[in-house]
């Protein structure tokens, strides 16, 4: 007859319960950190905004009376005192409402549907380069320690990471578009192809999508041959974060036991690597992938400026040219709930991949 130890039962049940509450719990702490994060990052950049001066006398000041000047000031409340300001844009901000351009008076919002698909597009092909660049050369560099080609890629690495972003534009067009002539100088798609997806009955605004749609090849090509270039430029910031990431911690991962008692056993090195290294060296860059979202968005107002890419980061540029500074708020307001909520969505995927982020 067996004898149970209730103690050894009551904490082994224990222990389970509280890894599912353990993974609820961080959920939870995660979701509600958003809102402290934007409500800091909000109030920064509007602070910041109004440090000078309002954003109507900045924007159309020297193109208007006095009179004119003080009832457009009136109407839009930026006469009364920066508190009430504040607060009045916080309400706004937390139901969706971002205010109106000075410069065109469109609604923020409709700003942002516009052009926001297109910034999505094109950190998701930065994404996708990033990630087929700096997985790869970050494993192989891992695997040839030490070796010529292991300094190399780490040197690459730097040369990824450190290059701006508008100076890698500038480099690859004009060596593929100017000089080669493989590439667009720049734009998302050719106007033939840009009035056939206009002409798509539920556009998404999102080009590959609408082009996948249609099934037809033609379009598809021409969209990526467009998003060729700012993609490659923006991703490879990323791509060498990986890269040196991937490798760290592919090396780190060799020295472990469980894989020197398969050395032992004599697994062959590159099995080694395929078979039990691959995997928990690529946990960290499910981690990071928050981060280097934000990056990519930031590097994105340059790569689309760069290559005439018609998405927020361009609109942003054109509105800071003005001195638009309610859209610039707004632009960069929305950016800002975007990060949050994507590294929320980061860190719970990380948390199921590896249950040791909960704790």
């Amino acid at each position: 007859m067996t004898i149970v130890d209730e103690r050894t039962v009551g904490s082994t049940a224990a222990a389970k319960t509280g890894g599912g509450s353990g993974l609820g719990r961080y959920i939870l702490v995660r979701f509600l950190l958003i809102i402290p994060t934007v409500f800091i990052l909000v109030s920064l950049v509007f602070f910041l905004m109004r440090v000078v001066g309002d954003p109507i006398t900045a924007s159309v000041g020297g193109r208007l009376t006095e009179a004119q000047l003080a009832e457009r000031l009136h109407a839009a409340g930026y006469d009364r005192p920066i508190l009430v300001q504040y607060l009045e844009y916080l309400g706004q901000v937390f139901t969706g409402d971002f205010g109106r351009t000075i410069t065109d008076n469109r609604a923020i919002s409709e700003v942002l549907t516009t052009y926001g698909a297109a910034t999505v597009e094109l950190v998701f092909f930065a994404l996708v380069v990033a990630l087929v660049v700096g997985i790869p050369l970050g494993m192989l560099a891992g695997y040839l320690r030490d070796r010529w080609p292991d300094a190399l890629l780490r040197i690459l690495a730097i040369l990824c990471y450190a290059t701006p972003v508008f100076f890698a534009g500038l480099l690859l067009k004009l060596i593929f578009s100017v000089g080669l002539g493989w590439f667009p100088l720049g734009g998302r798609a050719s106007t033939d192809v840009q009035l056939v997806l206009g002409r798509i009955q539920g556009s998404t605004g999102i080009n590959i999508v609408d082009a996948l749609r249609t099934g037809r090849w033609d379009l598809i090509s021409d969209i990526l041959m467009h998003a060729a270039l700012p993609a490659t430029a923006l991703g490879l910031l990323t791509a060498g974060i990986f890269l040196r990431l991937v490798r760290t911690n592919l090396i780190g991962t060799l020295g472990m036991d469980y894989v020197d008692a398969a050395r032992s056993r004599g697994v062959g090195e590159l099995r080694l690597v395929r078979k039990h290294a691959y995997k928990p060296a690529l946990i960290p860059i499910v981690t990071v992938m928050g981060m280097q979202i934000a990056l990519m968005l930031g590097g994105a107002i340059l790569t689309e400026t760069t290559f005439e890419w018609r998405g927020l980061g361009f609109q942003l540029a054109q509105y800071l040219a003005t001195r638009d500074f309610v859209a610039v708020q707004g632009i960069v307001a929305f950016l800002a709930v975007i990060v949050a909520v994507t590294n929320f969505v980061v860190d719970v995927i990380a948390a199921l991949i590896d249950p040791r982020v909960r704790y």
